[in-house]
């Protein structure tokens, strides 16, 4: 081979486009032997391509070259006798299979995808959609940027995260450092904290718009028993005797005494576990601050132990019933008759001593045949584990009962305890 002389012939920038052409057929496993064309070919290039040649071509804008004519001057001259393939290897570097580099890409794509296909996915309904969609949408692929190295460790991240959920009033950066080994590795705007809290949307049921600020990622999370602090989750109680042994349990005394709601951080849940004075004692749990309010107004110091969850459980909501449980102390829960409000059930009632309070199906149907409720326009049915014929009530009749519906009810019950 005559590099110098190759060089001069089909390595200066005019032909460069030739070159490249060659390359992709040779990549594509394609023979050349056909012609190549360039479209509004500058005069330079023109020319460079008849000095290639040895011969005049045809005037017009664009400009076609027999690649075979190409490769048999190449071989004539002697400035590569090895023909085209052999030159464009030389002046370019190794062609690599494209065919073979696609499936090769292809595979590792798989690969890392398959990461998600664990227990800790494949073994939660809300979880298999949503593995379907971070597949069809290339939601790996884009937060990795393109790297599938870098999505199968998203990936496996992913499932190590999701493998500890739900938490009992983690933090956040706790469960970051347990099971990654990185205290920030969720901070909002990493890219392992966009593909977890996707799955956490999956298993709330939660829309992608709902956790786009912060109070809504907050929410997110702590619908899987997690905060992103311990003192932004809070749980609202009435009614808890307290103790004077510890200073949550002094709080829970005095606002005892005045018959008052009090609010138990997730630190206070922690740190100084309070000493709730319950013994054993039933605890009623209601879904809306309205029902505690209304029981405050009435009953006062009287009112017998209360939580409210407000809505889905926060972390400290999740830690104190965990507690409660863990003491013995029956459990009596009253929602929403909606799939939000069955959904919220459903992580109460599968504690141990939980039971439903006056939210089973023939509760349900008492308060339809009095006309209470509105159309049932949201979300998607689930099952009541607790009572499988509410869920099909709820859906033979399409109406919500809102809590505060029957707030009547559940205060006569309170004076009755």
């Amino acid at each position: 081979m005559d590099l110098p002389r190759l060089r001069r012939l089909l390595g200066g920038p005019e032909t460069a486009w030739l070159l490249e052409r060659a390359r992709d057929r040779m990549a594509a496993l394609r023979p050349l032997d056909t012609p190549a064309t360039l479209k509004a070919a500058t005069p330079a290039q023109r020319r460079a391509v008849e000095l290639l040649l040895g011969r005049r071509l045809r005037a017009g804008t664009s400009l076609t070259v027999p690649l075979a004519e190409v490769d048999r001057v190449l071989r004539e001259s002697l400035a590569c006798p090895d023909g085209l393939a052999a030159a464009v290897v030389a002046l370019t570097g190794p062609v690599t299979d494209k065919r073979a580099q696609d499936a090769a890409l292809a595979a590792a794509w798989q690969q890392a995808l398959a990461e998600l296909d664990h227990p800790a996915v494949t073994d939660r309904p809300e979880l298999v959609p949503w593995r379907a969609k971070v597949e069809s949408t290339g939601l790996l692929k884009r937060l990795s940027q393109a790297d599938p190295t870098t999505a199968r460790r998203l990936a496996a991240d992913t499932v190590r995260v999701l493998s500890a959920l739900p938490a009992d009033g983690l933090t956040l950066p706790v469960l970051a450092a347990r099971t990654l080994g990185d205290a920030h590795a969720l901070d909002d705007g990493r890219p392992l904290a966009a593909v977890v809290l996707s799955a956490v949307r999956a298993l709330a049921a939660l829309p992608a718009e709902a956790t786009t600020g912060a109070e809504g990622r907050r929410a997110a999370w702590a619908t899987v028993g997690v905060a992103l602090d311990e003192l932004s989750s809070r749980v609202l109680v009435l009614g808890l005797p307290g103790s004077p042994r510890t200073t949550p349990g002094r709080v829970l005394a005095a606002a005892h005494e005045d018959g008052e709601p009090c609010l138990l951080t997730l630190r206070q849940l922690t740190r100084q576990p309070a000493d709730l004075g319950l013994a054993g004692r039933t605890v009623r749990v209601c879904e809306n601050p309205a029902v505690l309010a209304a029981a405050a107004d009435e009953l006062g110091p009287h009112c017998p132990p209360l939580v409210c969850v407000e809505g889905n459980l926060s972390a400290a909501a999740r830690t104190l019933l965990r507690h409660l449980s863990d003491q013995d102390c029956p459990i009596a829960y009253h929602g929403d008759f909606d799939w939000g409000g069955f959904r919220i059930a459903t992580s109460v009632l599968r504690l141990p001593t939980a039971t439903p309070w006056r939210y089973d199906t023939p509760s349900y149907l008492t308060a339809v045949e009095r006309g209470l409720g509105a159309p049932l326009t949201t979300g998607s049915p689930i099952p009541t584990p607790w009572d499988p014929a509410l869920s099909t009530a709820m859906a033979r009749h399409g109406i919500r009962v809102e809590e505060e519906h029957l707030i009547d009810r559940l205060l006569a019950d309170l004076r009755q305890s």
